[in-house]
């Protein structure tokens, strides 16, 4: 249990980049740090290999950087947020370096900055070329280590948030294993800063404890959330057979890489003007429909030459596992979840629609991404919003929760259904991925509901329902083809709908009943009068 009082301190759920960098900009005030996994390990933050974008370089500017992102938004980028994500990019930047991130620098000393998909700049800052991730987050993990106020419980997940008179009084966790038992934590204020939610796909880049439940508890406790049909698909998952797959970072691309089919074009020419630096969403349908044709996507990274082991050694360890030589031979590729555009709705303190209750990460809904992500903003974001978070608690710290400490026992850990996991996985994957359409959508919601119906007690599997539901429920209603969104039903963006949607659990609810509804209605028989 936390070494101060709970009732009295800060809960941040999720121990990667935006929690711990919430958590650190909260000092000294007390906070706890719910980690699933072991503290330093198993967060979204660790696999991240681009980097984080900033307009540092002469010439470029934080309203260039903002434009970019906005024109890769696809017409939903809140242009507020875009810009003040970008004018607070330097300022977040520095307080990295002074957590000891140790950014690749040039000859001179000067800050190494590269360009990736759709930045008309060199603005991204990386750490040996793919580890950029891992490298902060080892920081971090080790400043949270030396800060006093900031106590971490591991091994819990969220279960569910305890809303008393519209207010979050606390947070129910569940053991990931069967060790320990639940908890209720009281709490002043409740962070969600879990992630996203990658694992209810079945090819994903995302780690395990990525299962939307961040979004999932939000919702139930009345939360709004934003735009939950933009799920963005890396187009370059290595395509291994491991789960999660190993990504090829854009930066390849960026340097050189190619994308080529299995007769050795390169395919995305006639695709788009900016070929392999196109925006993610138009490279994975690319990616997709080269692998869905047979003629299979590959990454020929031999034109970068001899030096790609030791400037990208994450990937180059991936490869040589599956005993791939990339140096050699173009490597397999196909599109992966791999970023959650939508969330629980913030505004721009972080603060949800429900009191007591702020998000930051991939787990909100900022407006900053709007239907499609530019590469290397997800850090960015999460630090500017876990810093805008803190900064909104500290300088007027809510109530302390109503929650006694007689409150903070419940039963132990849930019993998994593996079966029903794997078999929703395969349905989003399938039918609410890449490419969509009304039928596929359909089929989606009926399987969802009824593995809902069947579910007895796991809220694992009941977290993992309820995002997938509200991302096949939001892709429904959006009759349109927009960034990340893409229905073959309707391929074209119809301005009408240049909106942000907004969706709660309810709303989600009746739509998957309606489509359950119909997918069981008896269709016409064709009645011959010959």
């Amino acid at each position: 249990m936390p070494a101060h009082s709970a009732a009295d301190g800060v809960v941040v759920v999720g121990a990667g980049l935006a929690g711990l960098f919430t958590a650190l900009k909260l000092a000294p005030l007390p906070v706890t740090v719910i980690s699933p996994a072991r503290f330093g390990e198993g967060a979204s933050s660790l696999w991240a290999q681009a980097g984080i974008a900033a307009a540092l370089a002469e010439g470029d500017s934080p309203e260039d950087h903002a434009a970019d992102t906005i024109r890769a938004g696809a017409g939903i980028v809140d242009e507020t947020v875009a810009l003040f994500m970008a004018q607070e990019a330097r300022e977040r930047i520095e307080d990295l370096l002074r957590y000891g991130v140790p950014f690749d620098k040039d000859l001179e000393g000067h800050l190494d900055l590269g360009r990736e998909a759709a930045h008309r700049s060199r603005r991204i800052l990386h750490v040996k070329g793919d580890t950029a991730g891992r490298a902060i987050m080892a920081a971090l993990t080790a400043a949270a280590r030396a800060t006093p106020s900031i106590t971490v419980l591991e091994g819990f997940t969220a279960r569910d948030l305890v809303v008393d008179d519209g207010w979050v009084q606390g947070i129910a966790l569940a053991p990931v294993n069967g060790a320990a038992r639940g908890l209720v934590l009281p709490a002043r204020a409740v962070v969600l800063a879990t992630g996203g939610a990658g694992q209810v796909y079945a090819i994903t880049t995302n780690p395990k404890e990525a299962r939307g439940e961040g979004v999932a508890i939000a919702a139930r406790a009345g939360a709004v959330i934003a735009d939950a049909e933009f799920v963005q698909f890396h187009p370059t998952a290595i395509d291994i057979g491991r789960d999660p797959a190993p990504l090829a970072t854009e930066a390849l691309r960026g340097e050189g890489a190619l994308l080529i089919n299995g007769r050795g074009e390169r395919f995305m020419r006639a695709v788009h003007d900016d070929a392999e630096l196109a925006p993610r969403d138009v490279v994975a349908r690319a990616v997709y429909r080269e692998v869905m044709s047979g003629r299979g996507a590959f990454l020929d990274c031999r034109p970068l030459g001899p030096g790609f082991a030791a400037r990208f050694p994450t990937v180059f360890e991936s490869c040589r596992g599956a005993g791939i030589d990339p140096t050699r031979e173009p490597i397999p590729m196909a599109p992966a979840a791999h970023y959650h555009m939508g969330g629980i709705l913030t505004d721009a303190q972080g603060r949800s629609t429900v009191d007591g209750l702020w998000a930051c990460g991939e787990v909100a809904a900022t407006g900053a991404h709007g239907a499609n992500r530019l590469a290397s903003n997800s850090l960015l974001e999460a630090v500017v919003f876990a810093a805008r978070v803190a900064r909104d608690i500290a300088a007027v710290p809510p109530p302390p929760s109503k929650l006694s400490a007689t409150e903070a026992v419940q039963e132990g850990a849930d019993q998994h259904d593996s079966e029903a996991e794997r078999l929703l996985r395969c349905t989003m994957t399938a039918d609410a991925g890449v490419i969509r359409d009304a039928s596929s959508l359909t089929r989606a919601l009926t399987a969802i509901v009824s593995l809902e119906r069947k579910n007895h007690g796991d809220r694992r599997l009941a977290n993992m329902l309820t995002t997938a539901k509200l991302i096949a429920a939001a892709a429904l209603a959006r009759k349109e083809s927009r960034g990340a969104h893409f229905r073959s039903d309707y391929p074209a963006a119809d301005e009408a709908q240049a909106k942000r949607s907004f969706f709660t659990l309810a709303k989600a609810d009746a739509i998957a009943a309606e489509a359950a509804e119909a997918s069981r209605a008896p269709r016409p028989r064709f009645v011959s009068h010959a």
